[in-house]
């Protein structure tokens, strides 16, 4: 496997793909101990991978680039999905996703990604192939490869039947020209790094994917019926972030189970749209039904909250009023102990043993189901 040293040599111009400011990869870190060799570059161009996200800020660009960013910044171009006359063509993925990237892929043909990976709860994980697409693809190529998300196989830790991820690694036959090294790290939940993978796209994704589970994964006996999931601080913040407690929650639940969320949500829903449409239907099928017929980019939080209400119950211990929990497919309940005394006493009453999987770090959590 060659080093980044000799994969640079061998590259007479180079664009370098770095995250925006919403993933804490530790780019500037990364930058620092490449620096003596990107300096070589005459034709040397950053990219910053926004996917359908705003572009960042000044201050923002510091935080990502760090003491380089002086130096380089005259060389640092912002990656806008929506401006289609920076886009090209290359072709459409099996599962009919027209894939237009950012014209500067193209252009340089040798690539370097600085990346992170953990886990994604609906593309599997982040990181690797996610710096093209959404990273640096158009919003049309962004929006058909989400709406894979509403499907059952999108999901954390899922690649194999996972529609998002394997549209995604089919959407990289395009860079079959291209010369890509790839750089991934795998950070712990205070951000300190505990791992960096190097080398191909996809070989140094897959040795990351291993260490994140050491990290992110906790592993489980079996699946229960009953399923207490805790969005920790600062994460309670709101019904928008605390989702992520449900969705690591049900991978640990049985089909016709109860799972408990218990979040304050501090700051109240978070996000107008996720409330009205999850308020949009009656019952969590119906939701899934008008999100589908009228789907845009952005719906995947509300569509996989509402997945879960089509298959399982979903109780909420949180400060949040009962209207608006109710509106949120969620029922509410008095209080920790209350709703779990009632959960066994529910799976009781259907003839089954209660089995409870307790996850106080829920949003934090993975179960790993052996």
């Amino acid at each position: 496997m060659e080093t980044f040293e000799e994969f640079s040599r061998n590259a007479d111009n180079l664009l370098v793909l770095v995250n925006d400011a919403t993933r804490p990869t530790p780019t500037a870190r990364v930058l620092e101990e490449l620096q003596d060799t990107l300096r070589k570059h005459t034709d040397l161009k950053f990219l910053v991978a926004t996917g359908s996200h705003r572009p960042p800020t000044d201050q923002e660009l510091i935080s990502i680039f760090g003491d380089l960013y002086d130096e380089f910044k005259d060389r640092i171009f912002i990656h806008d999905a929506r401006k289609d006359e920076d886009m090209v063509y290359l072709g459409e993925s099996t599962k009919k996703t027209p894939i237009y990237l950012n014209r500067l892929v193209t252009e340089m043909k040798n690539i370097l990604v600085i990346g992170s990976v953990e886990p994604h709860y609906f593309a599997g994980y982040t990181g690797g192939r996610k710096a093209f697409l959404p990273g640096v693809a158009s919003y049309k190529t962004i929006e058909t490869n989400h709406k894979h998300a509403l499907c059952d196989g999108a999901r954390t830790l899922a690649l194999e039947g996972n529609p998002v991820a394997e549209d995604m690694n089919d959407a990289m036959k395009v860079l079959a020209d291209m010369n890509v090294f790839s750089i991934q790290s795998v950070l712990t939940g205070d951000h300190s790094i505990y791992a960096m993978t190097t080398g191909d796209l996809f070989g140094s994704f897959d040795a990351a994917i291993e260490k994140a589970n050491d990290i992110f994964g906790i592993r489980c006996r079996r699946k229960g019926n009953i399923v207490l999931t805790a969005a920790p601080y600062p994460m309670d913040i709101d019904l928008y972030q605390s989702q992520k407690a449900l969705e690591n929650g049900k991978l640990a639940l049985e089909k016709g189970g109860v799972i408990i969320m218990v979040s304050k949500c501090r700051e109240g829903v978070g996000e107008d749209t996720f409330l009205e449409l999850l308020g949009s239907a009656s019952t969590c099928d119906d939701v899934m039904t008008e999100i589908a017929r009228d789907y845009k980019l952005g719906y995947h939080k509300a569509a996989k909250m509402a997945q879960i209400g089509t298959w399982a119950r979903m109780w909420a211990v949180s400060d949040l009023d009962d209207e608006t929990l109710i509106r949120s497919k969620l029922e509410p309940q008095p209080g920790i102990q209350k709703a779990f005394d009632m959960a066994v006493a529910l799976i009781r009453s259907q003839g089954k043993e209660p089995y409870a999987v307790i996850m106080p770090q829920g949003s934090l959590t993975i179960p790993l189901i052996e």
